[in-house]
């Protein structure tokens, strides 16, 4: 699954992207820097891994991983085709989830599409040009289908009539992913693709000094949008990006270590991949052996059988049972057997639902 970075030029997409990944995306100061998307494989960290690889005396670890895309920046007008327009439309269709990244820092060499900072401002214009091409898309939609409804089909007028409250809500200036849809209205914009209905998180990159006011609750520029995303019951990250972009050269320790002396949040980078795993809808799950032990990602809601496949398709395919326990439950234990003998671990059957956190071993026949 992957996750999508939006927002204007020179917000700080690419310097974002850099700062999760590690990658080399170009973060020059003039807009559309990025015009072909960069696209990473990120680690998420998770605290339980090392401890259930100790238990498990596993010889490695392995995290989980996803798949983060830095995506050319938004300007006005991108719905009708300006700027990079539907190049850019077409990247985000591409991805399962958005972290749209506002900007809420000074800088004079760093020019803004839209002349002052406006963190809100900025939210509202990249969300009514998404709304502006679903509002499109749906209308496009209608027109055919309500040609096909001439016929009498019931099931057409009846589409009609979903597609046709869709577009009232978008008309309406409604963004899809924080409005309560009915089922039909969300598998519909699951079938068109809708641009706004993807989930989203709100990622403001602040100064220095922004981030201090931050920090001590009073900020002018920070503080709208997480009122915003409130309301909203959205996620929302804040971090120094650049700042944090030139202490890449240190070591993860040394870094964590020098931001947390000058009261700065030191695992802001983990809060946003965790933030946007989460958001993903993805939970974890643990595999292990004497080789290595594996964080492995599984959407929510997902079964043992599902979780066998993740592991391969012969165990999917020839699954008889799994042994199950939590993480915390099995690093209490100590061990698989003293698990066993303690009445712990649980054989479950393929329609088991996953929770985050099991660590599985699966029994199967081909």
């Amino acid at each position: 699954m992957k996750l999508g970075i939006v927002g204007l030029p020179n917000a700080g997409k690419s310097t974002l992207f850099n700062l999760v990944t590690g990658g080399g995306a170009r973060t020059d100061l003039y807009p559309f820097t990025t015009v072909e998307s960069n696209i990473g494989m990120v680690d998420v960290p998770d605290d339980r891994l090392e401890p259930v690889a100790q238990v498990l005396r596993s010889a490695v670890s392995i995290p989980a991983a996803m798949r983060i895309v830095d995506i050319a920046g938004l300007v006005r007008g991108a719905s009708k085709g300006e700027g990079l327009g539907n190049r850019f439309l077409g990247y985000i269709r591409e991805v399962d989830a958005v972290a749209h990244l506002v900007r809420a820092f000074h800088r004079q060499d760093v020019s803004h599409s839209e002349g002052e900072l406006d963190p809100l401002r900025d939210l509202d214009l990249v969300e009514t040009e998404l709304i502006l091409a679903d509002l499109d898309t749906v209308e496009k939609r209608i027109d055919s289908v309500a040609n096909a409804a001439k016929s009498g089909d019931a099931a057409l007028a009846t589409q009609v009539q979903i597609l046709t409250g869709l577009r009232q809500r978008l008309s309406d200036g409604e963004y899809l992913a924080v409005t309560c849809l009915t089922e039909d209205e969300r598998a519909s914009a699951r079938d068109l693709h809708l641009l706004t209905a993807r989930p989203v998180l709100y990622v403001v990159n602040v100064d220095e000094d922004e981030y201090e006011r931050h920090l001590s609750g009073g900020s002018d520029l920070v503080d709208p949008v997480r009122a915003r995303a409130g309301a909203r019951s959205m996620q929302v990250v804040v971090n120094p990006l650049g700042f944090e972009e030139e202490l890449l050269g240190l070591e993860e320790q040394e870094r964590a270590e020098f931001l947390e002396d000058l009261g700065f949040d030191p695992v802001g980078r983990q809060r946003f991949l965790q933030a946007s795993y989460e958001l993903l809808g993805l939970i974890t799950f643990f595999t292990g052996n004497a080789r290595e032990t594996r964080a492995r990602s599984l959407p929510r809601g997902r079964t043992a059988v599902d979780a066998a496949g993740k592991v391969h398709t012969d165990m999917a395919r020839g699954f008889i049972r799994a042994e199950v326990i939590g993480a915390d439950e099995l690093v209490r234990a100590g061990s698989r057997s003293s698990a066993r003998e303690q009445g712990v671990l649980r054989v479950e059957g393929r329609d088991y639902e996953v929770r985050d956190g099991d660590v599985i071993e699966v029994l199967f026949n081909v």
